[in-house]
């Protein structure tokens, strides 16, 4: 008899998103003429970046002469996109980050559900609630999780961190000894953000309670203000305490080309059984190196150009298209007397679902009467029950054409 992974069967219903796409398609089965604006899954609408293009092409053309052909590459990145993701990404910002510490791989999504295995079974986790689904669901799997609990509708060996419209959406710290810490800056899906002081306040407490966090910032290339940090690096000591992971498929539109990176600093240090300590560095390499061949040479070729004069250049542009799009959706919901939030430094739109529904009524109410895609925020956990996500990333002409939409619904 074959034995399964019983903790799989403690994951609950499907994966949000093909959850949302299941509905999208038994209401297209009974309206095959409706003309449906997806302002759900955070996918990219706009082409990659003129430079990206060109040195992929230019990448492709190596790879077709045997002078310059390249097979398997180094797992953890060719070093010309690591130096330039330090130069560009840390040292610009007077962080110091070593070669060795940075890994590129095909995903943060990747990344922050594999992190986890190289931790104990028995780690005590703790994640911010509403929080990206893939936190949760990996640790369910690895078996941290504990029961169900139907009642909490919450596992109850998870520690969750309720980001509510009373504490701006910026948790407490947490009110029990937890060993890792999820924390999405700017968030998805509230698209709120932590002030230096604000995130300088849970580096401290990691380093007076001996714990990890693990910091995903991948939409920090849409952060606006100035006192909100890019890295959590940029806060003394969080190199002690803080692995972070960033990506490019927002940034640079590569949704479906894959790119991503992982730093994790050489100073971090976790414990064995006889309490010796251990470098997280040389355990995340190991995973790394065993279970990935690297992201390809020409993909890794066009992210390294978006660091250039004008890779840059159209990134920004790619940025500001999107952050207008945010504008528009948040001014145009606000102008109708609803509650939301985000939309400054992220590329999300989380509201206040109107009359009191819940998230799920409210998704079948915007796809039914006006044909548009958004995200339940119960989703995304307890406390995202009666909000819900928009995403900018749609077309202008559809970001428009959505509001006015909502705009003549009964709300």
């Amino acid at each position: 008899m074959t034995s399964i992974n019983q903790n799989y069967l403690e994951l609950q219903g499907s994966y949000l998103f093909s959850e949302i796409a299941k509905r999208r398609t038994a209401f297209m089965s009974e309206h095959p003429n409706a003309e449906i604006i997806s302002l759900g899954i955070g996918d990219v609408t706009r082409g990659l970046p003129e430079a990206v293009l060109k040195a992929m092409h230019g990448a492709v053309d190596e790879l077709a002469a045997p002078g310059t052909f390249r097979g398997y590459g180094p797992e953890q990145g060719y070093d010309f996109l690591i130096q330039a993701i330090i130069e560009n990404d840390y040292k610009a910002r007077g962080i110091d980050i070593a070669s060795n510490e940075v890994f590129v791989s095909d995903g943060s999504k990747c990344d922050v559900g594999n992190i986890q295995e190289i931790f104990s079974e028995d780690s005590v986790v703790a994640v911010q609630d509403p929080v990206y689904p893939v936190y949760v669901d990996t640790n369910v799997m690895a078996g941290r999780s504990g029961r169900f609990n139907p009642e909490t509708k919450r596992y109850d060996n998870i520690v969750y961190l309720e980001c509510t419209a009373e504490n701006q959406f910026k948790p407490a710290l947490p009110g029990r000894k937890v060993d890792l810490i999820y924390l999405c800056y700017p968030n998805n899906p509230t698209g709120m953000t932590l002030t230096k002081e604000e995130l300088k306040a849970w580096v401290d407490y990691a380093k007076a309670n001996n714990c990890l966090i693990l910091f995903d910032s991948a939409y920090e290339a849409f952060i606006q203000e100035k006192d909100v940090p890019h890295s959590i690096y940029e806060i003394e000591g969080a190199k002690e305490v803080a692995i972070e992971f960033r990506s490019f498929s927002k940034t640079a539109g590569f949704t479906g080309v894959r790119c991503a990176y992982t730093v994790v600093p050489r100073e971090l240090k976790g414990y064995d059984a006889a309490g010796s300590a251990v470098l997280i560095n040389d355990l995340w390499n190991r995973r790394h190196t065993t279970k990935f061949n690297g992201v390809s040479y020409v993909t890794q070729r066009g992210a390294a150009a978006i660091y250039s004069p004008e890779g840059r250049e159209q990134i920004a542009s790619l940025v500001q298209y999107y952050m207008s799009n945010a504008a528009v959706i948040r001014d145009g919901l606000a102008s109708l007397g609803l509650e939301v939030f985000g939309g400054v430094n992220a590329p999300y739109i989380w509201l206040k679902t109107p009359q009191g529904m819940d998230s799920w009524t409210f998704f079948d109410k915007l796809l039914s009467e006006a044909n548009i895609v958004g995200t339940p925020g119960v989703g995304f956990g307890q406390s995202g029950q009666g909000y819900f996500r928009l995403t900018a990333f749609g077309s202008r002409e559809n970001t428009e054409k959505a509001v006015e939409r909502i705009r003549k619904l009964s709300l």
